[in-house]
């Protein structure tokens, strides 16, 4: 398996011989306004990787919720329009509105080409925050001769990330470390942020935690050196816990 952090969220897989897109975002650094007023204008970077060399072998689409940086216009006007596409029955109007003929929306689980994706519980933060928030899903993927692998996507740590972590026990957990934060609501991280990413390397030590969705968006604090840094303090070692650079591709 390998996977190639694109930017953000923004993951393109190569898994049981197929090669999935996920949560794609292939706008511009600035391309879209703050998600509140005060912060900064979205991407906060540009894309290191031409979009037609991310496109490239892309088999199938899975998005985790509507948010513009997890499936933004440019994406959906440069992917074609019958490109297998997944998503979770809440996103089901928001992937149509852009006109995709092949979606397969996953309430439980599906099988596609030797592939089990099942979804799982996420939730975009806590208390009052989450009336700016989207309802979020996580994806599990299986294959024979694969490593389970855990797409987190915007979630905190939550009792039902714990309980699919300790159910489906994957070999590669993603996660989305960001620590967003929306002003007025500073005690109320809308992803994970250092403290939890290190939680969940701990839940799992077995697992290859892999963090994502940092500098790239406004409202995220988190740096990759503040992650290495709190990760270094409580002793997660650089094998365990994986930050990629936009472009970088790991390989298991």
């Amino acid at each position: 398996m390998k996977l190639q952090l694109i930017r953000n969220a923004t993951l393109k897989l190569n898994y049981a011989g197929n090669t999935i897109l996920v949560d794609p975002m292939f706008c511009e650094k600035d391309f879209f306004n703050p998600f509140l007023e005060g912060l900064e204008r979205n991407p906060t970077c540009d894309l290191k990787i031409p979009v037609d060399e991310i496109m490239k072998d892309i088999d199938s689409v899975l998005v985790t919720h509507s948010h513009p940086d997890h499936l933004d216009a440019i994406a959906a006007e440069k992917l074609p329009e019958n490109i297998k596409m997944f998503g979770s029955p809440v996103d089901k109007e928001f992937i149509n509105n852009y006109g995709f003929t092949n979606v397969e929306i996953i309430d439980g689980n599906t099988t596609w080409n030797n592939i089990t994706i099942s979804r799982v519980e996420a939730q975009h933060g806590s208390g009052a925050v989450l009336q700016y928030m989207v309802e979020v899903s996580g994806f599990i993927l299986q294959a024979e001769n694969e490593p389970t692998v855990y797409i987190v996507s915007d979630s905190i740590l939550t009792d039902s990330v714990i309980q699919n972590i300790q159910q489906f026990k994957p070999d590669i957990i993603i996660t989305n470390s960001g620590g967003g934060l929306i002003p007025g609501f500073e005690n109320t991280p809308v992803i994970m942020d250092e403290e939890q990413t290190i939680e969940v390397c701990k839940l799992s030590e077995s697992s290859k935690v892999v963090a994502v969705h940092l500098e790239s968006i406004d409202f995220c604090r988190v740096t990759r050196k503040s992650l290495r840094e709190y990760a270094n303090a409580n002793n997660i070692s650089n094998e365990q816990l994986l930050i990629p650079n936009d472009g970088d591709t790991i390989t298991f």
